[in-house]
Protein backbone atom coordinates (compact mmCIF):
# COMPACT_ATOMS: atom_id res chain seq x y z
CA UNK A 1 0.00 0.00 0.00
CA UNK A 2 1.40 3.18 -0.90
CA UNK A 3 1.78 6.23 1.57
CA UNK A 4 -1.42 7.98 0.77
CA UNK A 5 -3.68 4.94 0.93
CA UNK A 6 -2.07 4.70 4.25
CA UNK A 7 -3.19 8.05 4.83
CA UNK A 8 -6.78 7.30 3.82
CA UNK A 9 -7.18 4.74 5.84
CA UNK A 10 -5.60 6.18 8.79
CA UNK A 11 -7.85 8.43 8.68
CA UNK A 12 -10.77 6.68 8.53
CA UNK A 13 -9.77 4.78 10.86
CA UNK A 14 -9.00 7.33 13.12
CA UNK A 15 -12.39 8.85 12.45
CA UNK A 16 -14.12 5.29 13.73
CA UNK A 17 -12.23 5.21 17.05
CA UNK A 18 -13.41 8.47 17.23
CA UNK A 19 -16.35 7.38 17.41
CA UNK A 20 -16.34 4.80 19.52
CA UNK A 21 -17.11 6.07 23.02
CA UNK A 22 -20.45 7.22 21.23
CA UNK A 23 -21.08 4.44 19.85
CA UNK A 24 -23.96 2.18 20.74
CA UNK A 25 -23.47 -1.61 21.31
CA UNK A 26 -25.04 -2.68 17.98
CA UNK A 27 -22.78 -0.90 16.03
CA UNK A 28 -20.53 -2.50 13.45
CA UNK A 29 -18.25 -1.88 10.73
CA UNK A 30 -17.49 -3.83 7.89
CA UNK A 31 -13.93 -4.47 6.76
CA UNK A 32 -14.00 -6.28 3.51
CA UNK A 33 -11.35 -7.46 1.62
CA UNK A 34 -10.92 -9.64 -1.57
CA UNK A 35 -14.47 -10.04 -2.04
CA UNK A 36 -15.36 -11.33 1.49
CA UNK A 37 -15.88 -9.11 4.74
CA UNK A 38 -15.47 -9.26 8.58
CA UNK A 39 -17.81 -7.74 10.42
CA UNK A 40 -16.69 -6.28 14.18
CA UNK A 41 -18.23 -4.12 16.92
CA UNK A 42 -17.28 -0.68 17.07
CA UNK A 43 -17.35 -1.03 21.02
CA UNK A 44 -14.52 -3.88 21.03
CA UNK A 45 -12.03 -1.72 19.21
CA UNK A 46 -10.67 -1.85 15.95
CA UNK A 47 -8.39 -4.41 14.82
CA UNK A 48 -7.28 -3.02 11.39
CA UNK A 49 -4.18 -3.97 10.22
CA UNK A 50 -3.42 -1.92 6.94
CA UNK A 51 -0.37 -4.06 5.76
CA UNK A 52 -2.93 -6.16 4.69
CA UNK A 53 -4.51 -3.10 2.93
CA UNK A 54 -8.43 -4.05 2.98
CA UNK A 55 -10.35 -2.85 0.43
CA UNK A 56 -12.73 -0.44 2.28
CA UNK A 57 -14.29 -0.12 5.97
CA UNK A 58 -18.12 0.67 5.85
CA UNK A 59 -20.57 1.25 8.61
CA UNK A 60 -23.17 -0.33 6.09
CA UNK A 61 -23.12 -4.41 4.99
CA UNK A 62 -21.51 -4.37 1.65
CA UNK A 63 -22.88 -5.40 -1.42
CA UNK A 64 -21.00 -8.67 -1.84
CA UNK A 65 -21.83 -10.98 -5.12
CA UNK A 66 -22.45 -14.25 -2.87
CA UNK A 67 -20.82 -16.96 -4.98
CA UNK A 68 -20.51 -20.75 -3.52
CA UNK A 69 -18.60 -23.54 -5.40
CA UNK A 70 -19.47 -27.20 -5.65
CA UNK A 71 -17.08 -29.35 -7.42
CA UNK A 72 -17.90 -32.94 -7.69
CA UNK A 73 -14.94 -35.10 -8.01
CA UNK A 74 -16.53 -39.35 -8.58
CA UNK A 75 -17.99 -40.04 -5.16
CA UNK A 76 -17.49 -36.64 -3.17
CA UNK A 77 -18.04 -33.07 -3.54
CA UNK A 78 -16.42 -30.07 -2.41
CA UNK A 79 -18.95 -26.65 -1.21
CA UNK A 80 -17.12 -23.43 -0.50
CA UNK A 81 -18.55 -20.85 1.59
CA UNK A 82 -17.87 -17.56 1.37
CA UNK A 83 -17.20 -16.68 4.99
CA UNK A 84 -19.91 -13.83 4.87
CA UNK A 85 -22.47 -16.21 3.98
CA UNK A 86 -21.85 -18.94 6.85
CA UNK A 87 -25.62 -18.28 8.68
CA UNK A 88 -27.11 -17.57 5.41
CA UNK A 89 -26.07 -20.49 3.39
CA UNK A 90 -26.57 -23.83 5.30
CA UNK A 91 -24.89 -26.86 3.37
CA UNK A 92 -26.06 -30.56 4.16
CA UNK A 93 -25.51 -34.14 2.64
CA UNK A 94 -28.61 -35.95 1.41
CA UNK A 95 -28.99 -39.41 3.03
CA UNK A 96 -25.06 -38.93 4.36
CA UNK A 97 -24.40 -39.27 0.85
CA UNK A 98 -20.97 -37.52 0.49
CA UNK A 99 -21.81 -36.15 -3.79
CA UNK A 100 -25.60 -35.49 -3.23
CA UNK A 101 -25.40 -31.70 -2.31
CA UNK A 102 -28.21 -29.90 -0.45
CA UNK A 103 -28.46 -26.11 -0.32
CA UNK A 104 -30.33 -23.92 1.78
CA UNK A 105 -30.37 -20.19 1.63
CA UNK A 106 -31.55 -18.79 4.57
CA UNK A 107 -30.92 -14.97 3.92
CA UNK A 108 -33.02 -12.12 3.01
CA UNK A 109 -32.11 -10.40 0.25
CA UNK A 110 -29.48 -11.65 -1.80
CA UNK A 111 -29.36 -13.37 -5.27
CA UNK A 112 -26.63 -15.96 -4.43
CA UNK A 113 -24.45 -17.45 -7.50
CA UNK A 114 -23.97 -20.98 -7.44
CA UNK A 115 -20.42 -22.08 -9.24
CA UNK A 116 -20.89 -25.98 -10.24
CA UNK A 117 -18.23 -28.16 -11.92
CA UNK A 118 -16.71 -31.64 -12.34
CA UNK A 119 -18.95 -34.79 -12.24
CA UNK A 120 -20.20 -38.06 -10.00
CA UNK A 121 -21.71 -41.23 -11.29
CA UNK A 122 -23.85 -40.81 -7.74
CA UNK A 123 -24.77 -37.26 -7.35
CA UNK A 124 -27.31 -34.68 -7.37
CA UNK A 125 -27.53 -30.95 -6.87
CA UNK A 126 -30.78 -29.52 -4.37
CA UNK A 127 -31.00 -26.03 -3.79
CA UNK A 128 -33.52 -24.18 -1.93
CA UNK A 129 -33.67 -20.62 -1.98
CA UNK A 130 -37.19 -18.16 -1.48
CA UNK A 131 -35.15 -15.46 -3.73
CA UNK A 132 -33.61 -15.86 -7.36
CA UNK A 133 -30.45 -17.51 -7.65
CA UNK A 134 -27.71 -18.07 -10.55
CA UNK A 135 -26.37 -21.25 -11.28
CA UNK A 136 -22.99 -21.48 -13.43
CA UNK A 137 -22.51 -24.91 -14.97
CA UNK A 138 -19.03 -26.01 -16.53
CA UNK A 139 -18.72 -29.18 -18.20
CA UNK A 140 -21.29 -30.05 -15.10
CA UNK A 141 -21.88 -34.47 -15.35
CA UNK A 142 -24.33 -35.89 -12.86
CA UNK A 143 -25.98 -38.77 -12.59
CA UNK A 144 -28.23 -39.81 -9.44
CA UNK A 145 -29.46 -43.03 -8.30
CA UNK A 146 -31.62 -41.55 -5.78
CA UNK A 147 -34.17 -38.98 -7.63
CA UNK A 148 -33.66 -36.01 -9.50
CA UNK A 149 -30.13 -35.30 -10.89
CA UNK A 150 -30.96 -31.27 -10.23
CA UNK A 151 -34.22 -30.11 -8.03
CA UNK A 152 -34.20 -26.31 -7.19
CA UNK A 153 -36.82 -25.97 -4.52
CA UNK A 154 -37.52 -22.46 -5.36
CA UNK A 155 -40.45 -20.62 -6.90
CA UNK A 156 -38.63 -17.98 -8.61
CA UNK A 157 -36.02 -17.58 -11.54
CA UNK A 158 -33.10 -19.43 -11.65
CA UNK A 159 -30.84 -18.60 -14.35
CA UNK A 160 -29.08 -21.26 -15.68
CA UNK A 161 -25.95 -20.79 -17.58
CA UNK A 162 -23.67 -22.79 -19.18
CA UNK A 163 -19.98 -22.19 -19.97
CA UNK A 164 -19.14 -21.34 -23.17
CA UNK A 165 -18.12 -24.72 -24.73
CA UNK A 166 -19.32 -26.83 -21.74
CA UNK A 167 -21.06 -30.18 -22.03
CA UNK A 168 -23.21 -30.90 -19.35
CA UNK A 169 -24.74 -33.87 -18.70
CA UNK A 170 -27.33 -35.06 -16.16
CA UNK A 171 -29.41 -38.36 -15.60
CA UNK A 172 -32.08 -39.04 -12.76
CA UNK A 173 -32.78 -42.64 -11.29
CA UNK A 174 -35.56 -44.69 -12.89
CA UNK A 175 -36.81 -45.29 -9.24
CA UNK A 176 -39.76 -43.06 -8.03
CA UNK A 177 -39.91 -44.24 -5.26
CA UNK A 178 -36.59 -42.93 -3.68
CA UNK A 179 -35.31 -39.15 -3.57
CA UNK A 180 -32.89 -37.29 -2.26
CA UNK A 181 -35.04 -35.46 0.13
CA UNK A 182 -37.94 -37.34 1.52
CA UNK A 183 -40.37 -35.04 1.31
CA UNK A 184 -40.43 -34.32 -2.50
CA UNK A 185 -41.61 -36.44 -5.37
CA UNK A 186 -39.28 -37.72 -7.95
CA UNK A 187 -40.79 -35.95 -10.55
CA UNK A 188 -38.15 -35.17 -13.43
CA UNK A 189 -34.53 -35.13 -14.13
CA UNK A 190 -34.52 -31.63 -13.63
CA UNK A 191 -37.42 -30.28 -11.81
CA UNK A 192 -37.93 -26.53 -10.34
CA UNK A 193 -41.23 -24.72 -8.47
CA UNK A 194 -40.16 -21.39 -10.62
CA UNK A 195 -38.46 -20.95 -14.35
CA UNK A 196 -35.46 -21.72 -15.65
CA UNK A 197 -34.11 -18.64 -18.16
CA UNK A 198 -30.95 -21.45 -20.23
CA UNK A 199 -27.93 -19.19 -21.26
CA UNK A 200 -24.58 -19.53 -22.31
CA UNK A 201 -22.80 -21.31 -24.99
CA UNK A 202 -22.63 -24.68 -24.07
CA UNK A 203 -24.49 -27.64 -24.30
CA UNK A 204 -27.21 -29.33 -22.14
CA UNK A 205 -27.79 -32.99 -22.08
CA UNK A 206 -30.60 -34.80 -19.75
CA UNK A 207 -31.84 -38.14 -19.62
CA UNK A 208 -35.46 -38.71 -17.92
CA UNK A 209 -35.30 -42.18 -16.85
CA UNK A 210 -38.14 -42.55 -14.20
CA UNK A 211 -40.90 -39.45 -15.93
CA UNK A 212 -39.67 -36.00 -17.74
CA UNK A 213 -36.15 -34.53 -18.60
CA UNK A 214 -37.51 -31.52 -17.50
CA UNK A 215 -40.38 -30.26 -15.52
CA UNK A 216 -41.34 -26.91 -14.59
CA UNK A 217 -43.80 -25.96 -12.76
CA UNK A 218 -43.34 -22.32 -14.50
CA UNK A 219 -41.69 -21.47 -17.98
CA UNK A 220 -38.79 -21.88 -19.53
CA UNK A 221 -36.88 -19.67 -21.81
CA UNK A 222 -33.74 -20.60 -23.97
CA UNK A 223 -32.02 -17.76 -25.01
CA UNK A 224 -30.16 -16.69 -28.06
CA UNK A 225 -26.96 -17.71 -26.63
CA UNK A 226 -27.55 -21.58 -25.87
CA UNK A 227 -25.71 -23.68 -28.20
CA UNK A 228 -27.40 -26.51 -27.91
CA UNK A 229 -30.66 -28.75 -25.51
CA UNK A 230 -30.49 -32.18 -26.10
CA UNK A 231 -33.16 -34.69 -24.39
CA UNK A 232 -31.15 -37.81 -24.54
CA UNK A 233 -33.99 -39.79 -23.23
CA UNK A 234 -37.19 -39.62 -21.60
CA UNK A 235 -39.91 -41.69 -19.98
CA UNK A 236 -42.48 -39.14 -20.02
CA UNK A 237 -42.37 -35.76 -21.76
CA UNK A 238 -38.89 -33.72 -23.41
CA UNK A 239 -39.87 -30.89 -21.85
CA UNK A 240 -42.57 -30.03 -19.19
CA UNK A 241 -43.74 -26.52 -18.68
CA UNK A 242 -46.14 -24.86 -17.24
CA UNK A 243 -47.48 -20.66 -17.54
CA UNK A 244 -45.03 -20.96 -20.86
CA UNK A 245 -42.34 -22.31 -23.33
CA UNK A 246 -40.04 -19.77 -25.22
CA UNK A 247 -37.18 -21.06 -27.75
CA UNK A 248 -35.14 -18.12 -29.03
CA UNK A 249 -31.98 -19.95 -30.15
CA UNK A 250 -30.13 -22.98 -30.10
CA UNK A 251 -30.72 -26.54 -31.10
CA UNK A 252 -33.13 -28.48 -29.36
CA UNK A 253 -32.93 -32.03 -30.45
CA UNK A 254 -35.41 -34.67 -29.50
CA UNK A 255 -35.76 -37.95 -31.69
CA UNK A 256 -37.87 -40.55 -30.54
CA UNK A 257 -36.39 -40.43 -27.26
CA UNK A 258 -39.52 -38.74 -25.60
CA UNK A 259 -41.97 -41.39 -24.22
CA UNK A 260 -44.82 -39.00 -24.33
CA UNK A 261 -44.90 -35.29 -26.06
CA UNK A 262 -41.67 -34.08 -27.04
CA UNK A 263 -42.28 -30.48 -25.61
CA UNK A 264 -45.44 -29.61 -23.39
CA UNK A 265 -47.01 -26.30 -21.90
CA UNK A 266 -49.82 -26.40 -19.56
CA UNK A 267 -51.32 -23.92 -17.23
CA UNK A 268 -49.47 -23.26 -14.03
CA UNK A 269 -52.03 -24.57 -11.37
CA UNK A 270 -52.38 -24.53 -7.43
CA UNK A 271 -52.50 -27.02 -4.57
CA UNK A 272 -56.06 -27.90 -5.70
CA UNK A 273 -55.34 -27.71 -9.47
CA UNK A 274 -56.97 -24.50 -10.45
CA UNK A 275 -55.48 -22.57 -13.12
CA UNK A 276 -53.90 -19.39 -11.29
CA UNK A 277 -54.91 -16.20 -13.31
CA UNK A 278 -51.38 -14.40 -14.39
CA UNK A 279 -50.26 -12.33 -16.89
CA UNK A 280 -47.02 -15.09 -17.79
CA UNK A 281 -49.77 -18.11 -17.42
CA UNK A 282 -50.97 -18.34 -21.31
CA UNK A 283 -49.78 -21.97 -21.47
CA UNK A 284 -48.20 -20.22 -25.12
CA UNK A 285 -45.40 -22.13 -26.82
CA UNK A 286 -43.44 -19.99 -28.83
CA UNK A 287 -40.43 -19.86 -31.04
CA UNK A 288 -38.52 -16.48 -31.84
CA UNK A 289 -35.39 -18.68 -33.31
CA UNK A 290 -33.60 -21.58 -33.07
CA UNK A 291 -33.93 -24.93 -34.19
CA UNK A 292 -35.96 -27.72 -33.10
CA UNK A 293 -35.79 -31.15 -34.63
CA UNK A 294 -38.46 -33.73 -32.93
CA UNK A 295 -39.07 -37.10 -33.58
CA UNK A 296 -42.18 -39.26 -32.11
CA UNK A 297 -41.62 -42.66 -34.19
CA UNK A 298 -42.35 -44.89 -31.64
CA UNK A 299 -44.31 -43.46 -29.23
CA UNK A 300 -48.63 -43.56 -30.33
CA UNK A 301 -51.25 -40.40 -29.98
CA UNK A 302 -47.55 -38.32 -29.08
CA UNK A 303 -46.92 -34.09 -29.97
CA UNK A 304 -43.87 -33.26 -31.21
CA UNK A 305 -45.31 -29.70 -29.86
CA UNK A 306 -47.79 -29.53 -27.54
CA UNK A 307 -49.66 -26.43 -25.92
CA UNK A 308 -53.09 -26.13 -23.88
CA UNK A 309 -52.71 -21.95 -25.10
CA UNK A 310 -51.10 -20.74 -28.50
CA UNK A 311 -48.45 -21.53 -30.52
CA UNK A 312 -46.73 -18.68 -31.44
CA UNK A 313 -43.72 -18.71 -34.64
CA UNK A 314 -41.70 -15.74 -35.42
CA UNK A 315 -39.02 -17.36 -36.47
CA UNK A 316 -36.95 -20.54 -35.95
CA UNK A 317 -36.19 -24.08 -38.12
CA UNK A 318 -39.00 -26.75 -36.77
CA UNK A 319 -37.98 -30.17 -38.53
CA UNK A 320 -40.92 -32.51 -36.58
CA UNK A 321 -41.70 -35.90 -37.65
CA UNK A 322 -45.06 -37.58 -36.38
CA UNK A 323 -44.57 -41.14 -37.68
CA UNK A 324 -46.09 -43.17 -35.07
CA UNK A 325 -49.95 -43.71 -34.78
CA UNK A 326 -52.03 -40.70 -33.87
CA UNK A 327 -48.74 -38.26 -33.77
CA UNK A 328 -49.16 -34.35 -34.70
CA UNK A 329 -46.11 -32.61 -35.39
CA UNK A 330 -48.01 -29.27 -33.55
CA UNK A 331 -50.88 -28.89 -31.23
CA UNK A 332 -52.46 -25.97 -30.01
CA UNK A 333 -55.07 -25.76 -27.26
CA UNK A 334 -55.53 -21.54 -28.26
CA UNK A 335 -54.67 -20.16 -31.91
CA UNK A 336 -51.44 -20.89 -34.27
CA UNK A 337 -50.06 -18.17 -36.00
CA UNK A 338 -47.00 -18.30 -37.93
CA UNK A 339 -44.85 -15.64 -39.20
CA UNK A 340 -41.37 -14.29 -39.73
CA UNK A 341 -40.06 -11.29 -37.92
CA UNK A 342 -37.69 -8.67 -39.70
CA UNK A 343 -34.51 -10.58 -39.50
CA UNK A 344 -35.68 -13.80 -38.99
CA UNK A 345 -36.12 -17.13 -40.86
CA UNK A 346 -38.83 -19.08 -40.59
CA UNK A 347 -38.75 -22.39 -42.04
CA UNK A 348 -41.65 -25.44 -40.58
CA UNK A 349 -41.26 -28.59 -41.77
CA UNK A 350 -44.03 -31.31 -40.74
CA UNK A 351 -44.01 -35.22 -41.67
CA UNK A 352 -47.48 -36.73 -41.03
CA UNK A 353 -46.85 -39.99 -41.71
CA UNK A 354 -48.60 -41.86 -38.87
CA UNK A 355 -51.60 -43.89 -39.04
CA UNK A 356 -55.14 -43.77 -36.77
CA UNK A 357 -54.48 -42.57 -33.27
CA UNK A 358 -55.25 -44.93 -30.64
CA UNK A 359 -56.78 -42.57 -27.84
CA UNK A 360 -60.16 -40.54 -28.96
CA UNK A 361 -58.78 -37.10 -28.69
CA UNK A 362 -61.09 -34.92 -31.36
CA UNK A 363 -64.43 -34.79 -31.09
CA UNK A 364 -64.23 -34.30 -35.38
CA UNK A 365 -61.31 -36.39 -35.88
CA UNK A 366 -60.78 -38.63 -33.05
CA UNK A 367 -58.63 -41.02 -35.34
CA UNK A 368 -56.27 -38.96 -37.25
CA UNK A 369 -52.63 -38.81 -37.28
CA UNK A 370 -51.97 -34.65 -38.56
CA UNK A 371 -49.33 -32.31 -39.05
CA UNK A 372 -50.94 -29.19 -37.44
CA UNK A 373 -53.90 -29.37 -35.14
CA UNK A 374 -55.30 -26.26 -33.65
CA UNK A 375 -58.51 -25.78 -31.92
CA UNK A 376 -58.91 -21.94 -32.10
CA UNK A 377 -57.96 -20.12 -35.33
CA UNK A 378 -54.92 -20.60 -37.83
CA UNK A 379 -53.16 -17.80 -39.08
CA UNK A 380 -50.14 -17.82 -41.57
CA UNK A 381 -48.29 -14.63 -42.62
CA UNK A 382 -44.82 -15.31 -43.53
CA UNK A 383 -41.96 -17.93 -43.58
CA UNK A 384 -41.93 -20.99 -45.72
CA UNK A 385 -44.26 -24.10 -44.59
CA UNK A 386 -44.05 -28.00 -45.82
CA UNK A 387 -46.35 -30.57 -44.67
CA UNK A 388 -45.86 -33.59 -45.82
CA UNK A 389 -48.79 -36.52 -45.42
CA UNK A 390 -48.36 -40.14 -45.69
CA UNK A 391 -50.67 -41.77 -43.14
CA UNK A 392 -54.02 -42.81 -43.66
CA UNK A 393 -56.90 -40.96 -42.53
CA UNK A 394 -54.57 -37.79 -42.02
CA UNK A 395 -55.03 -34.20 -41.94
CA UNK A 396 -52.44 -31.95 -43.13
CA UNK A 397 -53.56 -29.00 -41.05
CA UNK A 398 -56.39 -28.58 -39.17
CA UNK A 399 -58.10 -25.47 -37.58
CA UNK A 400 -61.69 -25.77 -36.03
CA UNK A 401 -62.01 -22.20 -36.37
CA UNK A 402 -61.47 -19.59 -39.33
CA UNK A 403 -57.96 -19.75 -41.45
CA UNK A 404 -56.32 -16.84 -42.75
CA UNK A 405 -53.41 -16.30 -45.08
CA UNK A 406 -52.04 -13.33 -45.83
CA UNK A 407 -48.39 -14.02 -46.84
CA UNK A 408 -45.68 -16.91 -46.42
CA UNK A 409 -45.19 -20.05 -48.90
CA UNK A 410 -46.97 -23.02 -47.90
CA UNK A 411 -47.12 -26.14 -49.48
CA UNK A 412 -49.13 -29.17 -48.02
CA UNK A 413 -48.51 -32.59 -50.26
CA UNK A 414 -50.95 -35.79 -49.38
CA UNK A 415 -50.42 -39.30 -50.57
CA UNK A 416 -52.24 -41.69 -49.07
CA UNK A 417 -55.62 -43.05 -48.49
CA UNK A 418 -59.06 -40.89 -47.30
CA UNK A 419 -56.11 -37.49 -46.62
CA UNK A 420 -57.17 -34.20 -46.35
CA UNK A 421 -54.92 -31.35 -47.02
CA UNK A 422 -56.56 -28.73 -44.60
CA UNK A 423 -59.63 -29.05 -42.71
CA UNK A 424 -61.28 -25.94 -41.09
CA UNK A 425 -64.09 -25.83 -39.50
CA UNK A 426 -65.49 -22.09 -40.56
CA UNK A 427 -64.05 -19.85 -42.67
CA UNK A 428 -60.94 -19.78 -45.20
CA UNK A 429 -59.70 -16.00 -45.79
CA UNK A 430 -56.59 -15.67 -48.37
CA UNK A 431 -54.85 -12.52 -49.33
CA UNK A 432 -51.32 -13.11 -49.94
CA UNK A 433 -48.65 -15.29 -49.90
CA UNK A 434 -48.34 -18.43 -52.09
CA UNK A 435 -50.38 -21.50 -51.39
CA UNK A 436 -50.11 -24.97 -52.81
CA UNK A 437 -52.01 -28.18 -51.57
CA UNK A 438 -52.30 -31.31 -53.26
CA UNK A 439 -53.31 -34.69 -52.96
CA UNK A 440 -53.22 -38.23 -54.39
CA UNK A 441 -55.22 -41.35 -52.69
CA UNK A 442 -58.19 -42.46 -52.89
CA UNK A 443 -60.52 -40.36 -51.14
CA UNK A 444 -58.39 -37.70 -50.68
CA UNK A 445 -59.16 -34.12 -50.43
CA UNK A 446 -57.05 -30.90 -51.20
CA UNK A 447 -59.25 -27.92 -48.50
CA UNK A 448 -62.45 -28.91 -46.80
CA UNK A 449 -64.09 -26.03 -44.87
CA UNK A 450 -67.43 -25.49 -43.31
CA UNK A 451 -67.81 -21.51 -43.81
CA UNK A 452 -67.09 -18.86 -46.68
CA UNK A 453 -64.23 -19.20 -48.75
CA UNK A 454 -62.55 -15.50 -49.46
CA UNK A 455 -59.75 -15.07 -52.17
CA UNK A 456 -58.79 -11.43 -52.57
CA UNK A 457 -54.97 -11.90 -53.32
CA UNK A 458 -51.59 -14.05 -53.14
CA UNK A 459 -51.95 -17.46 -55.08
CA UNK A 460 -53.31 -20.15 -54.36
CA UNK A 461 -53.66 -23.63 -55.64
CA UNK A 462 -55.85 -26.48 -54.13
CA UNK A 463 -59.11 -28.34 -54.86
CA UNK A 464 -61.92 -26.94 -52.11
CA UNK A 465 -64.70 -28.58 -51.01
CA UNK A 466 -67.27 -27.50 -48.99
CA UNK A 467 -68.97 -29.47 -46.38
Amino acid sequence: MNMKMKRIFSLLVLSCMLLVSHAQEDTYIYICKDGDYVKQKISEGLGVDLQEEPDSITFHKPALPVVVEVEYKGTEAFVTIPKCMADSVIYSKVNGLDSYVYLEYKGSTDEVIYNVKGSSSNGSLIIKSDYKMQVNLNNVSLTSTCGEAMRFKCGKRIALVMADGSVNTFADSNDGGVTPDPLDNHKACIYTKGHIELSGAGTLNVTGNYHHAIDLKEHFKVKQSVKAVNILGAVGDGIHAGEFFEMNGGVLTINNTAGKDGVQVEYKTDEKGKTIVDVENTGNLTINGGTIDITAATTEDAKCLKSIGDVIINGGTLVLHATANGTRGIQAGGDITIAQAKGALTDVKIFAEGDKCTVEEDKDDPDKCMGINVEGNATISGGTINISVTGASANGLKADKNLTISGGTTKIVTNAKSTNGMKIGVNVTVTGGSTIVTNSGIGSKGIVYSGKKTVTGGSITAAWTQK
